[in-house]
């Protein structure tokens, strides 16, 4: 299970670039890229993305709001939401 912020933001490169169409790899993916108009996420690709990297991550998806989610535009958003919530979960 990830537990610094790089390894968080490999994990979510990883799961992004799976979800992705045509598919981007996770080394090509800006970080700082909207996610929809860079990439063409789609809204259901977007909860299957975060579902999985969630559960990569140990990091309940329940922890977020729809509101926390629909800020969740570009990877480095996904990242930095993450690694707050997996600190505060495992006292990291």
């Amino acid at each position: 299970m990830p537990e610094t912020p790089s390894e968080i933001e490999a994990a979510a490169r990883e799961q992004l670039s799976l979800v992705l169409i045509p598919e981007v790899e996770p080394h090509a993916i800006d970080p700082a890229a909207d996610m929809v108009a860079a990439y063409g996420l789609t809204s259901l690709n977007k909860v299957l993305f975060l579902t999985e990297v969630c559960e990569e991550t140990g990091v309940d998806l329940a922890h977020f709001t729809e509101h926390d989610l629909a800020d969740m535009r570009t990877l480095r958003d996904v990242t930095d939401a993450l690694t707050r919530h997996h600190h505060a979960t495992t006292g990291a």
